[in-house]
């Protein structure tokens, strides 16, 4: 059996360890905190009771501290943070605030140099799928700019287009000269 191995089946009997009384109030939160009490039976270690945390439930020093795959987990933020690594025992943790742009750059790189991303599955499924959804969010962009820019040459509910305009004045010229026939009209017809 390797250490690995040895890990996860002492990790699979290790016994949650939550704080004396969560499940009593809910302000202590189920986080570990050591038992303080005069008279805690965990404290004591009485048998029944819950276990505390101690030295024996840790890991082999060997693999302590280990990614899963038995590589040593690298956090990488940029293109140069693969400079340094050796595939053969180290792997690579992109970091969450690293955007998807550089994210893909990275996973290319890394795949280049054969070196494993520890928070990835599939490489390759994962940058089709970033490569979709920035094609996608940049057609989405290029629609919005072009409505953007069809609103602004459409005049707004309150104002006209220059066109409009001329025409609103020439209207209203015609009907100012027709309004002026009438009144010569009945003129002369008096």
């Amino acid at each position: 059996m390797s250490l690995l191995e040895l890990r996860r089946a002492m990790k699979r009997k290790k016994p949650d360890f939550i704080r004396q009384d969560s499940h009593k109030k809910a302000k202590l939160g189920k986080a570990w905190g050591r038992a303080k009490g005069l008279h805690s039976k965990i404290k004591d270690g009485k048998s029944g009771k819950r276990r505390k945390p101690s030295v024996g439930y840790g890991s082999p020093r060997d693999v302590r501290g280990l990614h899963r795959s038995g590589l040593k987990e690298v956090l990488t933020h940029s293109i140069n943070g693969l400079e340094n690594i050796d595939n053969k025992i180290e792997g690579i943790v992109i970091g969450s605030t690293v955007g998807l742009r550089k994210r893909a750059e990275i996973i290319k790189k890394a795949k280049d140099n054969g070196i494993k991303i520890l928070n990835v599955r599939d490489a390759d499924a994962y940058l089709k799928d970033i490569e979709e959804g920035m094609k996608g969010r940049k057609e989405k962009k290029n629609k919005a700019e072009a409505k953007k820019k069809d609103k602004e040459k459409e005049p707004k509910k309150g104002e006209k287009g220059l066109a409009e305009k001329i025409k609103s004045e020439e209207e209203l010229k015609e009907e100012d000269k027709k309004e002026k026939d009438k009144v010569l009209t009945k003129k002369d017809s008096m």
